[in-house]
């Protein structure tokens, strides 16, 4: 295979679909790939394939390689990361990118430090841009820009790797958008044979008996949320935040700091390291509005802010902003609403 510097998503595949995650890479990956003049390419490793292209393709993907092995299902470290390693160095990507799921962020690692590519996790936007190396003066071109909150979220870095090569990044779940690229768009599917990738002692771990508990929690799902943070106070206060969402139909989220303080659990957490979500509206209570928890909800198209503090970071990004207590604003809310609402 010739060596084509085109920008690679590794897809991740359970029962019969390609996850969302890696549909979002493909379309930003469209756009990276069409701004470098490369291919989009996409890699599937797993069982049972059949079709898996026909999800793929509508993405805007001009190649798919197919990896089918009956042993490569499910996921283990081993093999799939000797399926990337092997097939990089012949291919010669210049960009890869995975989800930062469970599988992405065991498999990028075990790739980036094998190639020593680097990689650059959890990035909460991708650009491509030019570089110029500081200390020699030496200009890079159409780099991929890995950017993230770094610091604590304190700043946003953008991170460049501008010598070898891939250059590796993940993203979760939601943070970029996925959209159809064309839905008749075509392209060429290579079928590459396990074994020429992978060493027979690669599949020394094998997968006995495997349970995966489904989330309960739909939130990314969600058109409305009513999210509380810190500022709430208790658990019993978010108990109001229920009642509000009971109320409207809506979903209950939570920033970090009110997750971190108990009030409330993981599953609900939005942000840089929690979800990313885009519900209709977006009713914030009690946040203040760090950079983490607004990368992760500030695509809503509607922002209502509840805070005492009339300068809280969030109010520059809400479209209507009440300033009071939340224990005397929300039971009112929910009367008006109920009274409104027959």
């Amino acid at each position: 295979m010739a060596d084509n510097n085109n920008l690679i998503v590794y897809c991740e595949y359970e029962d019969g679909r390609v996850a969302d995650v890696s549909l979002e890479l493909l379309t930003k990956g469209r756009v990276l790939a069409d701004r470098l003049g490369v291919k989009l390419e996409a890699l599937v490793v797993g069982d049972k394939l059949d079709g898996i292209e026909n999800q793929i393709f509508p993405y805007g993907a001009d190649t798919v390689y197919k990896v089918e092995d009956a042993r490569l299902y499910p996921y283990t470290s081993n093999p799939h990361a000797a399926v990337l390693i092997n097939l990089f160095r012949e291919i010669k990507p210049q960009v890869c990118l995975m989800g930062a799921t469970c599988i992405g962020r065991d498999l990028g690692p075990r790739v980036s430090s094998c190639l020593h590519s680097g990689l650059t996790a959890d990035c909460t936007a991708l650009e491509i841009g030019d570089h110029t190396d500081p200390k020699t003066g030496k200009e890079y071109k159409d780099l991929l820009y890995q950017i993230r909150p770094a610091f604590g979220g304190n700043i946003v870095a953008t991170i460049v790797n501008p010598d070898c090569r891939p250059q590796m990044a993940t993203v979760r779940e939601g943070v970029m958008k996925k959209e159809v690229y064309n839905p008749d768009h075509k392209g060429e599917v290579i079928n590459l044979d396990a074994s020429k990738y992978t060493a027979p002692e690669d599949y020394v771990v094998e997968i006995i008996d495997r349970h995966i508990e489904k989330s309960k929690v739909n939130i990314k799902g969600a058109s409305i949320i009513v999210a509380g943070g810190y500022g709430v106070g208790s658990k019993e206060n978010f108990q109001l935040l229920y009642d509000l969402a009971d109320t409207l139909g809506a979903e209950v989220g939570a920033s970090r700091a009110a997750v971190d303080a108990g009030f409330i659990e993981h599953e609900r957490q939005i942000g840089q390291t929690g979800v990313t979500v885009r519900p209709k509206l977006y009713i914030a209570c009690g946040i203040s509005g760090q950079i983490q928890h607004i990368a992760g909800m500030q695509d809503s198209s509607i922002i209502i802010s509840i805070n005492p503090d009339p300068d809280a970071p969030i109010n520059a990004i809400a479209d209507y902003v009440i300033t009071g207590n939340m224990e005397e604003v929300v039971p009112k809310l929910i009367n008006y609403y109920k009274k409104n609402s027959k």
